[in-house]
């Protein structure tokens, strides 16, 4: 894998956050100068991370569907909001990643929901399109957090290959973490293929049980 060029960081602002459960949060908002796909990646500091601490980091792709409308369809809009508390009471950041429908984009991501509605899973609906079954790249996300001087990190995270690819770009992941189980009665498939086909850190037991 190519290594990235730097990235430096373009402005920084604060917003205050607030949940429909009403939970509030903080975050120093950073947009970046040189990311390596030009897309409008944000990265949100939460909390602080003690002395001589590592920071807990979640890659979090955009899920417009997820994350603002609530569909339960996957599990991308309980995941951010449990990943902003744990953030901001270990000291950390969440980077805010352009990449609907694990890189495919939101009209492609509805395609394939509509596959899925015939039967098809979650990966082989992307391929049925002509599509990468994850087409997302983290070198973006490398920069973003190299610029941040977060070069060592806790990965919040299920997916294995978040990880590797931080490690082939220079970012030290020490533990990988993984997020809760937010099932719903319909995420059950979506869940399940993400363990079954791609090794994900979601208990099975909790999905079919």
């Amino acid at each position: 894998m190519p290594q990235p060029g730097p990235a430096t960081v373009r402005s920084r602002v604060r917003i205050p956050l607030t949940f429909p459960d009403g939970y509030r949060a903080e975050a120093e908002v950073f947009t970046f100068h040189g990311l390596a796909d030009g897309a409008e990646h944000l990265a949100l500091a939460l909390g602080t991370v003690p002395e001589g601490g590592t920071p807990l980091v979640r890659l979090h792709s955009e899920c417009l569907t997820g994350d603002v409308f609530g569909s339960e369809r996957c599990d991308c809009g309980p995941q951010l909001r449990e990943s902003v508390e744990r953030i901001s009471e270990a000291g950390g950041y969440l980077l805010y990643l352009r990449q609907e429908g694990r890189g495919i984009g939101l009209y492609n991501k509805l395609d394939a929901y509509a596959l899925q509605d015939s039967g098809l899973d979650t990966y082989d609906a992307n391929t049925a399109l002509g599509l990468p079954e994850d087409g997302r790249d983290y070198t973006a996300a490398a920069q973003m957090l190299a610029a941040l001087g977060a070069t060592g990190i806790d990965l919040l995270s299920n997916n294995p290959d978040k990880a590797a690819q931080l490690a082939g770009l220079d970012i030290s992941v020490r533990h990988r973490v993984p997020t809760g189980v937010h099932l719903s009665p319909s995420n059950v498939r979506y869940l399940t293929a993400k363990v079954e086909r791609t090794g994900h850190s979601i208990e099975l037991s909790r999905l079919v049980g």
